[in-house]
């Protein structure tokens, strides 16, 4: 009997996801914020990539990295909520098997890619407020081309060889993920095999790539604070403070949700299912939504640009 239910469920065509374990009952009722948050988001990062478009003056290394975020986001958000929101209104559970490995690169990747950003926007803050003479000549196009080429590759190539184990793994167990998206721990779970490989690879990624950036975050903010403090004047250090405010908040927003996401989900044994698959979900949904809020309040140019953009249409 126990060989007939492994050979049901090797190498399944389909996975079932099962939403937030535990509530079901308040599926539809927990779609309603996570629906609000993604049309926020989606509204929000189409809203800034707009601006930056539009607004010639924009055009600089700053922006560009941002709309580099925003597209992060994009993708972030859509890649798993549209799938989720089916699962919570019409029970939709059923995912290809490789389609969920693909969603599974592609936030895997994805994240690695905005962890980047903070990297590359980090050092243009940097340069901006330490080497402010520097500035144009040392982040030209060129170079900014080749941080994003860098940041787009690393991300591709650092997740792919988590994807390439769990596709040849034999999945006997079940096809069931009790999540509401294929997160990379719950799918590797399912499978009948040694995951020690890819367990130790997680945890590579989790203290290598997210501690190593954000060791290098935390050396710049350090170099940036010690050139706004030794400003002559208290508004210049305020306006300082003001252009990278906005950054830190959103690193901010960033990685604390990640970590402690990715430390409970590994660590966290005696932590209820159905709040491991909320932080996830946390994850994923609030730093798209509070990125084009940061940037969009914070950031004067946009603020200035958003507020002339509804002025010339109310006139």
């Amino acid at each position: 009997m126990s060989d007939s239910n492994k050979t049901d469920f090797i190498n399944p065509s389909t996975f079932i996801l099962l939403g937030i374990p535990g509530l079901e009952a308040a599926h539809v009722w927990i779609s309603i914020p996570f629906c609000t948050m993604y049309i926020i988001a989606v509204l929000g990062n189409f809203t800034i990539l707009f601006i930056v478009k539009m607004e010639l003056s924009l055009h600089g290394p700053m922006y560009y990295f941002l709309c580099m975020l925003g597209i992060t986001d994009l993708v972030l958000s859509t890649a798993t909520v549209p799938k989720m929101l089916s699962n919570f209104w019409f029970n939709s559970r059923e995912i290809n098997f490789s389609a969920c490995l693909t969603q599974m690169y592609f936030i895997g990747c994805f994240l690695v890619m905005e962890s980047g950003i903070f990297v590359a926007m980090a050092l243009d803050r940097y340069v901006a407020i330490c080497h402010p003479l520097r500035h144009s000549t040392t982040l030209t196009n060129p170079v900014v081309a080749k941080i994003v080429l860098a940041v787009v590759l690393r991300g591709g190539m650092l997740i792919l060889p988590y994807n390439l184990l769990a596709r040849q793994w034999p999945y006997c167990r079940t096809n069931i993920i009790p999540h509401t998206y294929c997160e990379q721990v719950a799918v590797v779970k399912l499978a009948c095999a040694d995951i020690h490989v890819s367990s130790y690879y997680g945890l590579f990624m989790v203290f290598c790539v997210g501690g190593l950036d954000m060791i290098f975050i935390a050396l710049s903010y350090i170099q940036i604070l010690r050139a706004i403090y030794s400003l002559p004047t208290k508004d210049a250090r305020l306006k300082a403070l003001g252009t990278c405010s906005s950054h830190f908040c959103a690193i901010l927003a960033f990685y604390i949700p990640g970590l402690f996401s990715s430390l409970t989900h590994r660590f966290g044994h005696n932590v209820p299912l159905h709040f491991h698959v909320l932080i996830a979900n946390v994850n994923l949904l609030v730093p798209p939504v509070l990125h084009p809020i940061i940037y969009g309040v914070r950031t004067k140019q946009i603020r200035d640009r958003l507020l002339r953009l509804f002025t010339h249409k109310g006139t």
